[in-house]
């Protein structure tokens, strides 16, 4: 079975030096079948820095990447969750 990769750019409310406590919660929000395969950093303006956060569900969850992304932008500091690339991957 496949596996869809998707990554999303999570913009905070305020400018963030340490991603640290952000990370746990999303952690904390993920269902049990998906798992963060990576994070980076996207400077963005003004010394604002959006989260980067690519995760891995398998292929057969229907509504996966809408779904999580609301439940992502529920975290308290994020003002906004975008998908910004979703493929699929054999692996």
């Amino acid at each position: 079975m496949g596996h869809v990769i998707v990554t999303y750019k999570i913009f905070p409310e305020d400018i963030v030096k340490d991603f640290t406590p952000l990370k746990a919660e999303i952690q904390a929000k993920l269902p049990q079948y998906a798992e963060i395969t990576g994070y980076g950093e996207d400077p963005v303006a003004f010394g604002l820095v959006a989260l980067l956060v690519q995760m891995k569900f398998p292929e057969d969850q229907q509504g996966v990447v809408d779904q999580l992304e609301e439940k992502l932008g529920e975290i308290k500091g994020i003002s906004q969750v975008q998908t910004l690339q979703v493929h699929r991957s054999s692996r």
